[in-house]
């Protein structure tokens, strides 16, 4: 992975230094990990207190313009005039550890993978501009930075399961909802669906959702369904009268129990619970099935 390119430059070529930090562009890294740079820039929005500008920050137009002019793969708007370029937006960059807080939250494998080339991109850099006298303790600095990105990993899951299993009180409306939207962003595939009472605020939610989504309910407004199917085509629904609790099945590998119908989050005290019994998750799925 340390030869890892993007249309045949190397990591180390996409690696600037600005503000006295190396940093690579958000779209650079995108590329790398092989998703849209607008993810990137959703999973720091959502995630803003794991960002300080020590992880990530926005370019200014000046800083903007220097790094365009020596990236291979920034397109700009050139004036007519030929005086110089309109930059639409400005982008973000990432320092070497906002890297390492991206890699354990988009959870894929290619991130891992990926990571772990880019870090030694910058590690690679960081050889180059002290010298080979250093390159012992620059390659010790490599294998702690490796280290870390695997304890970056631990503690992301710790803080998950924290995240999932969690109490919310009468009047918590939007925790809920908003927990709701990060588990069901998880998914990679699919996401199934149980709640015997569904309504259009759970449609909302779901429009917003680019996976496959089954679900499974016994009252759904028909009208609003028909509207829906109309201009998304992402749920399939079963009328199915024999569940009583609610559940979301993630990729059908994540189960997650909710106390509370999910039209109903937060309108009184519930729980949200991540069940790790697989065999209940098997058990389930056949019934589903």
């Amino acid at each position: 992975m340390n030869e890892l390119m993007i249309s045949g430059i190397k990591i180390e070529d996409l690696i600037y230094e600005v503000r006295g930090k190396q940093v690579m562009l958000a779209s650079d890294v995108a590329k790398l990990y092989q998703v849209e740079t607008k993810v990137l820039n959703q999973v720091v929005k959502r995630n803003l207190n794991r960002f300080p500008e020590d992880f990530c920050f926005q370019l200014t137009l000046e800083e903007a313009k220097e790094v365009f002019s020596r990236s291979q793969f920034v397109t700009l708007n050139k004036s007519g005039d030929n005086r110089g370029y309109n930059i639409k937006y400005l982008p973000y960059v990432f320092t070497e550890h906002g890297v390492m807080m991206l890699s354990g939250l988009l959870k894929s494998d290619i991130a891992v993978q990926v990571n772990v080339a880019i870090i030694n991109a910058f590690v690679a850099m960081r050889k180059y501009f002290v010298g080979n006298t250093l390159e012992s303790r620059v390659s010790n600095i490599e294998t702690k930075l490796i280290d870390y990105d695997h304890k970056f990993e631990v503690i992301f899951e710790k803080m998950d399961n924290e995240k999932v299993h969690h109490l919310f009180f009468d009047g918590q409306i939007y925790d809920a909802y908003s927990l709701l939207c990060d588990i069901l962003n998880e998914a990679r595939d699919s996401i199934i669906l149980i709640d015997n009472y569904l309504d259009k605020s759970i449609l909302d939610v779901l429009a917003k959702i680019d996976k496959s989504v089954f679900v499974i309910t016994k009252n759904i407004n028909q009208k609003d369904l028909e509207m829906y199917k109309k201009q998304h085509q992402n749920i399939k629904i079963k009328c199915d009268n024999s569940f009583h609790d609610r559940f979301i099945i993630i990729d059908k590998k994540i189960l997650y129990h909710c106390g509370a119908s999910f039209k109903d989050l937060g309108n009184k005290c519930f729980a949200i619970n991540k069940m790790e019994n697989k065999e209940i998750l098997e058990n389930l799925l056949d019934k589903i099935w």
